[in-house]
């Protein structure tokens, strides 16, 4: 097989898409998780954070009983598309959903705890409710650290590998992204393609990683 762009693309669309669903869900989770009263919350939390020390074929395979074709989810997915959502482009955005939330999570939770209090006590004061307090303060006071979390979580996006391998597969054409593509053209003996995709990977990682740490140098 010859060099492709495709998995380059295919990364940078899953990345994208992952890093907007994390970022929607991380946003209501985290107002909740500071905000919010009610028990249990550190047992939450630490399920949030558990993809970060799990083992990636762990998550894959949580990933397939979850969304398998046994499996309550997986038999409505398929009753509603006519098809599985394993070894297809959703199931490579779901795995790297789940791996790169725990860093937007954190980021937000960070900027989120760093509002200032007296602020949002003098806005309830004058009546804001809990959705305007979202909206018009947390989210504009805390766009430093939202905006390092999507940088970061898009960064953990692009390079996930184990989850997707095992979800999503490493279908050329389809569902082959730039780590996947590394493992195929390296297990054919491929060097220099799987070269190419490296570099690739490294450049993209840098100029993310850079970009985050800047974001956090402005702070």
């Amino acid at each position: 097989m010859e060099f492709s762009l495709y998995p380059v693309r295919l990364s940078l669309i899953v990345s994208s898409f992952a890093t907007i669903i994390s970022v929607l869900f991380g946003l209501v989770v985290t107002y909740w998780m500071t905000q919010g009263k009610g028990r249990g919350k550190m047992i939450f939390e630490t399920i949030f954070f558990l993809p970060i020390v799990l083992p990636p074929t762990v998550i894959g395979f949580l990933l397939i009983v979850i969304f398998g074709k046994n499996s309550p989810i997986g038999k409505t997915i398929e009753w509603i598309t006519g098809s599985t959502v394993l070894f297809t482009v959703p199931a490579a955005i779901i795995a790297a959903s789940v791996v790169s939330f725990p860093l937007i999570y954190q980021s937000m939770k960070t900027g989120f705890l760093s509002v200032d209090q007296t602020v949002i006590a003098a806005a309830k004061v004058d009546g804001a409710s809990n959705f305007q307090l979202f909206i018009y303060h947390f989210i504009p006071l805390s766009w430093r650290s939202i905006l390092s979390g999507i940088i970061l979580g898009f960064t953990r996006a692009l390079g996930e590998f184990g989850a997707t391998l095992m979800f999503a597969g490493n279908i050329p054409g389809r569902t082959q992204t730039i780590p996947t593509a590394i493992y195929f053209f390296i297990e054919s003996g491929n060097w220099t393609i799987a070269t190419y995709y490296v570099m690739i990977s490294i450049l993209f990682s840098f100029l993310f990683l850079l970009l985050a740490n800047r974001m956090k140098s402005i702070q």
